[in-house]
């Protein structure tokens, strides 16, 4: 009789886990390659919708929230910042408005890219250029043209 109750308690657990899977903070952060800071900072953001608490004060997510934390992740992946990311969230929650908003979003990010991308197409030309200055074969520190280079800049 006791291995018939263990059963039914286990498979009981079992159902409740498949019809509403959860996860405390930990649980989340380690899918999702985050930290739990990361995680309640986006909370206070409001990038994350507020979790479900348990009677002890723990916060419960579910699939929502994975699916929030993977549009922010990928928005992220993309280096937008977290106010564009809350000007995109804020648009799929009115999802008969017109998207120009969101095209123009995202042609100011192209555009901050297109000039970091020139920023570091400059700085790589500095560096090869000090590259340059060195002549490595059995020099001394002293001598060293890179270090001349820098101090003369």
């Amino acid at each position: 009789m006791r291995d018939a109750v263990k059963t039914l308690k286990r498979l009981q657990s079992q159902v409740g886990q498949n019809v509403m899977k959860q996860w405390r903070i930990g649980g989340v952060a380690k899918q999702t390659g985050l930290t739990v800071e990361t995680l309640r900072y986006y909370e206070k953001l409001g990038l994350l919708s507020p979790p479900a608490r348990t009677a002890q004060g723990y916060r419960l997510y579910d699939k929502w929230h994975l699916g929030e934390l993977a549009f922010i992740r990928h928005c992220r992946a993309l280096d937008m910042s977290l106010d564009d990311i809350a000007s995109l969230q804020q648009a799929q929650r009115n999802p008969a408005d017109d998207c120009r908003r969101i095209d123009h979003l995202l042609s100011k990010h192209l555009e901050a890219v297109h000039a970091r991308i020139l920023a570091l197409q400059s700085l790589e030309m500095q560096l090869r250029a000090l590259s340059l200055q060195c002549d490595a074969r059995g020099r001394s520190i002293r001598e060293c043209g890179i270090l001349r280079a820098l101090k003369n800049d």
